[in-house]
């Protein structure tokens, strides 16, 4: 979708300035900052391209999550403690 911008020309003795003001819409899509420096870059006669110099971190990139300390602990509760007997129940029933 595009957005109509007029081009404006502001003429003094000396010298001339030309504007092209975002619409406020595109301006808070991309988010900008107030003071922020871009720079233009020429493509062709029909588009001029704008870059950012500095932009800000993409909000589709996954955040790693931290290794857990614990290799085999999956949630957040502690490990359950199991009871290790000596000889397997085999071995009791065949014992005399």
């Amino acid at each position: 979708m595009g957005f109509p911008t007029k081009v404006q020309l502001i003429k003094r003795k000396n010298s001339e300035q030309w504007y092209i003001n975002f619409p406020s819409a595109i301006a808070q899509a991309m988010e900008f900052d107030r003071g922020e420096v871009v720079e233009w870059i020429i493509e062709n006669k029909s588009q001029l391209v704008l870059r950012r110099l500095n932009p800000p971190s993409s909000a589709l990139k996954k955040k790693q999550k931290k290794a857990s300390s614990h290799p085999l602990k999956t949630s957040g509760k502690p490990p359950r403690k199991t009871t290790v007997r000596k000889g397997s129940a085999k071995e009791r029933k065949t014992s005399p």
